[in-house]
């Protein structure tokens, strides 16, 4: 397929405004610990329409107006529901009086989504009328009739006897997962939690083994609650990664300093190989024939809860640090951060999630590709989506009709050119595709992908993770037969 742009009026903002489950590795990375790209004095920007065109024409018979600057965030103003320093030990005072509920490590990493206001405009947990729309319609409809995208049910599952615990109370406190007071949740509301309707309606199946639910939902209570949230501190990980966890409202300024007059983001949970590369680099390219000036990347990896076999957090950053350092990705016109969500591998329900949570950064072009957010099916040998359907949704879904949709085109190893290039349906039998499954069977026997295929640096790192895993898995087995 060839790249298109749906094009929209976009309006300009500089308006403004932290934890995630971790899947550490043992094996042991080394951290940039300033951030991996480099930073523009603050300028500020100005506000100017210029005209550019569709990708697909050449002409400028039919171009459109579309404004260069950032685009608005959903609902107005981001949200940023962390407590000021100077009130936050009343806070405290206050959390430490009221009934308490346990987060879990997702949980958590919920908290830290609202609070930086990936979710905007929500402001916590969602109460019933909250969850139904977003459940049954994939949006909210704000006060003045406009509607805003919200795929996924953000909500907080609690189980009887907590429920009997809080009572009548109007507030709960959020203890974390080690014991420490996160948050409070006022003006709450509890309901109940049909689990068999949410998870039929979210994934499009109730069949076992989809990663979130039974990591999530089949252990959750049967009640909801939901309130308005006051974090009490930003939340942080401690685990080398924490500069790479900018909030929107500091993407937002990231752009500004560098005087982005586009943003393109691209999310992915696995390691950049020199397909992505190819298909980013030109992105930005096509980009500036348009006539935009400075379009910059955001690269933004998922740094939420993963499935087990998606290659750790901390391995997939080294990784993408190591293509940077390689110059396969230009550091000038690049952002690398952690987006903090949760991964639900719901196909096009939740690519809508990852679509409308980068709106909230301030990326006005978003790159979609073959099976968004999908996985195989978790009982048939068949992929649990159509591997089309993502991007037609996100084209055509209600809320995000100010965002730019970016399709993918189709990369794959050229074993004529002995490197990653668009693919030739001319010539298909010159093409090799690599899949995440088969780079990661290279990696773990430790056999080279054709040259070509992932930066040096970058595929060194993965080799070393893999044979981590080996060495690990024979201590335990000699611990076994010991």
């Amino acid at each position: 397929m060839s790249l298109t742009i749906k094009l929209h009026h976009v309006n300009s903002t500089t308006t403004q405004a932290h934890t995630t489950k971790i899947k550490k590795s043992n094996y042991t990375t080394k951290f940039h610990f300033k951030p991996i790209y480099h930073s523009n004095l603050l300028t500020p920007i100005v506000q100017f329409e210029r005209k550019i065109q569709p990708l697909s024409q050449k002409s400028s018979k039919n171009s459109l107006m579309v404004k260069s600057s950032l685009i608005e965030p959903d609902g107005g103003a981001l949200v940023n529901l962390v407590v000021p320093e100077s009130q936050r030990e009343l806070k405290i005072s206050e959390a430490e009086a009221m009934a308490k509920v346990k987060l879990t490590k997702i949980d958590l990493e919920w908290v830290h989504v609202i609070s930086e206001g990936w979710a905007n405009p929500l402001k916590g947990f969602m109460r019933e009328d909250e969850y139904l729309q977003s459940l049954h319609f994939n949006c909210l409809r704000m006060k003045d009739g406009s509607l805003v995208n919200m795929s996924l049910p953000i909500v907080l599952a609690i189980d009887d006897e907590i429920k009997e615990k809080i009572g009548g109370s109007e507030s709960v406190a959020l203890v974390g997962p080690n014991g420490d007071l996160v948050a409070i949740l006022k003006s709450i509301e509890i309901y109940k939690h049909n689990k068999e309707e949410r998870i039929a309606r979210t994934w499009g199946t109730t069949a076992p083994g989809l990663p979130y639910v039974e990591e999530v939902i089949t252990p959750a209570g049967n009640w909801l609650i939901g309130g308005d949230l006051e974090v009490l501190k930003p939340i942080k990980y401690n685990d080398g990664l924490d500069h790479y966890r900018l909030s929107p409202k500091q993407l937002r300024n990231e752009f500004d300093k560098r005087e982005a007059d586009a943003v393109f983001a691209f999310q992915l949970r696995n390691p950049v190989h020199n397909g992505h590369a190819l298909l980013m680099n030109d992105t930005r390219r096509r980009l500036l024939e348009m006539g935009y000036k400075n379009p910059i990347l955001l690269l933004h990896p998922l740094g939420g809860f993963t499935k087990a076999d998606d290659v750790p957090l901390d391995v997939r950053m080294e990784q993408h640090s190591k293509v940077l350092e390689d110059g396969v990705l230009d550091p000038e016109t690049t952002i690398v951060a952690i987006f903090p969500s949760p991964m639900h591998y719901a196909g096009p329900t939740e690519v809508q999630w990852h679509a409308k949570a980068r709106i909230n950064a301030g990326a006005n072009f978003y790159i979609v590709g073959r099976d968004p957010a999908g996985m195989g099916h978790p009982t048939e040998k068949r992929d649990l989506y159509d591997p089309d359907h993502g991007k037609k949704v996100l084209s055509m879904a209600p809320g995000l009709e100010k965002l730019n949709i970016l399709p993918f085109r189709v990369a794959a190893y050229d074993t004529v050119e002995n490197k990653m290039a668009f693919f030739d349906p001319s010539r298909a039998k010159d093409f090799l595709f690599i899949s995440g499954t088969k780079m990661r069977t290279y990696a773990r026997t430790g056999e080279n992908p054709p040259d070509g295929f992932m930066c040096p640096g970058g595929w060194e790192v993965l080799v070393k993770y893999y044979e981590s895993l080996q060495a690990e898995d024979s201590m335990q087995k000699q611990t076994v037969t010991a």
